[in-house]
């Protein structure tokens, strides 16, 4: 089988590229406000693992919410970072290029802590699947880290320290704001794992 990982470049994503080295990584830049170092830490990532690594643009900046679009949040967002539809977006995006490069599955870094989003459940995941594969080219969608928290992929991984410490996780711009939800979460998945946060 074929595999691509969505490889946002946060930590999530760069656990999944050491753990299940799919054949290619794909990263989505849709006008998110941290797109640069979000990229720039996914190849980084991808380098040290030897990994091929493709890029995927589409500014649907217009279309955004929340934290991730620099704007407020949708009355209807269950967090500040929320974007409407955000990962059915990028994963038709990144499913798109998957197909181009010969790939049958499609894999993202949903945990199981991702719950407060509906596309971050399980029964999404099923869903956009069955979609997807219904489709020509009969791409799977899959989350092989969704039974699992942030820290217990990571330790399931056994990604190397140096190697994670390329991860961005601010949503809010392209240098860390140590205060949005998801530099609280790298901060408290790294103290979690008794490392040093960076």
């Amino acid at each position: 089988m074929m595999a691509a990982l969505l490889l946002s470049g946060g930590m999530d994503s760069v656990s999944i590229a050491w753990w299940k080295r799919p054949t290619i990584s794909i990263f989505v830049d849709y006008g998110q406000k941290p797109a640069q170092a979000e990229e720039a830490a996914g190849r980084a990532a991808a380098e040290a693992m030897g990994l091929r690594y493709e890029v995927v643009r589409a500014d649907c900046s217009a279309l955004g919410s929340g934290d991730l679009a620099g704007r407020p949040a949708s009355a209807v967002a269950p967090a500040s970072e929320w974007w409407p539809f955000r990962n059915q977006l990028i994963l038709t995006l990144a499913g798109t290029a998957a197909l181009q490069f010969g790939e049958t599955e499609l894999m993202i870094g949903a945990l199981r802590t991702d719950g407060h989003h509906a596309d971050g459940r399980p029964e999404f995941i099923e869903k956009i699947s069955s979609l997807m594969e219904m489709q020509e080219g009969g791409l799977r969608v899959s989350a092989p880290a969704i039974g699992y928290s942030a820290p217990e992929l990571v330790e399931v991984s056994q990604i190397p320290q140096s190697v994670l410490a390329w991860a961005h996780s601010c949503h809010t711009g392209n240098l860390a704001c140590g205060q949005c939800r998801g530099c609280v979460k790298h901060f408290e998945t790294w103290e979690a794992l008794g490392w040093t946060p960076h």
